[in-house]
This record gives structure tokens, C-alpha cells and sequence, in this order.
């Protein structure tokens, strides 16, 4: 049985972690491969922590928090995914590199790195496109997001294997590792376990 090459993908809120897997999964589109987004296992909101913002004193979803994510599943799925003879599977998400028992699975540890002042910019335009509104995003933002960013997120950068630039995606980085992903899937698909 072929080994699956599992990829991690983590970086800060808006960094440009989806836009990279997206790009990623388009090069590496001849091959049998499923994508994981992590957001795609967050709890019921219900289900989700609150917390105190330290500045505002503010009770928020903490949606940064590990514990708003149904880690359980995703472990499973994982699992489940590996077994089922993908070549290649990419997971993509702010906790990637920070949950022990997904980082033990992933052969391949990317982050995408972006300044503060452009992950905010970027996460407000996004979240004012959803219909939310300017002064509650920015505040959840200063109150909330840029703690668990420094608590769980920005630690994790140096767990990866390559950093790459979120602010101005270099195009030669990006065939470099998909060059490295296509060898290991060939070295993988050769061997007989």
C-alpha cells in the first residue's frame, strides 16, 4: 500500500493560507488528492468558548481558540484520509501546526506569514463582505484575535519546515514545493509497504 503524503498549511487569520492552498491544489490537480480545511470543523456556535477580551473586557465566540474547533473529528477524518490511498492531502488551518496529534501526521509543515497591520486590513474586508460591521470586526480583532494569534498561531512558525511570504506569494517558492510534494508522492507511490 502507497504512503500519503499529508502537507500542513498554518499561518495568522488572513494570511493568506487559503489563497496558498488553493493555488497549491490547482498545480498538484493531476493527482488523487483531498483538501482539509479546518474551518470547515468548527463546533456549533453554542458549543463554542467565550471569552473576556483583556483590553475591552468584552465576552466574545472566541473562534481562536482550540477549543471552538471539534478536534475530535478532524483527528478521525484525518486518520480516515491517510488510510484511504490519497496521494496527497492538504490541511489547511490556523491550529495546523499547533494540535500535537496533527502535526505527528504531516510530512510536509508550511507556514504563511504576513504582517499584523495587513492580516487586519485584510480580515476586515473580508468580514465586512460577509455583512459585519466595521467597528465590532475591528474590536473582536484588538481584543481578542491578536491575543490568541501571539498564544497559539505565531509560536508555530518555527515548527514549520518553510516559511513563506503571505504579503507577496513568490512564484518560485511555490514551484520549489511543488516539485518537493510531486518527488515525495513519486518516492511514495514506489514504495511497497
Amino acid at each position: 500500500m502507497k504512503k500519503t503524503f499529508v502537507v500542513g498549511i498554518a499561518g495568522g487569520s488572513a494570511s493568506g493560507k487559503s489563497s496558498f492552498c488553493d493555488r497549491l491544489e490547482k498545480k498538484l490537480g493531476s493527482y488523487n488528492k483531498m483538501v482539509i480545511h479546518m474551518d470547515d470543523y468548527f463546533k456549533p456556535e453554542e458549543q463554542r468558548p467565550y471569552s473576556k477580551g483583556p483590553v475591552m473586557e468584552t465576552m466574545y465566540v472566541d473562534d481562536n481558540h482550540p477549543d471552538t474547533i471539534n478536534l475530535e473529528q478532524l483527528h478521525t477524518d484525518l486518520k480516515a484520509a491517510i488510510s484511504s490511498n490519497y496521494d496527497l492531502i492538504i490541511l489547511e488551518g490556523l491550529l495546523v501546526l499547533w494540535d500535537e496529534e496533527i502535526f505527528s501526521a504531516l510530512d510536509l509543515k508550511l507556514f504563511v506569514d504576513c504582517r499584523p497591520d495587513e492580516r487586519i486590513v485584510r480580515r476586515l474586508r473580508r468580514n465586512m463582505t460577509w455583512g459585519l460591521a466595521f467597528d465590532e470586526r475591528a474590536n473582536v480583532y484588538l481584543d481578542m484575535v491578536r491575543y490568541r494569534h501571539d498564544e497559539y498561531v505565531e509560536p508555530t512558525k518555527w515548527k514549520a519546515d518553510f516559511i513563506l511570504n503571505g504579503s507577496k506569494p513568490s512564484e518560485l517558492a511555490e514551484e520549489g514545493i511543488v516539485e518537493l510534494i510531486k518527488s515525495n508522492i513519486q518516492i511514495n507511490n514506489n514504495e511497497i509497504k
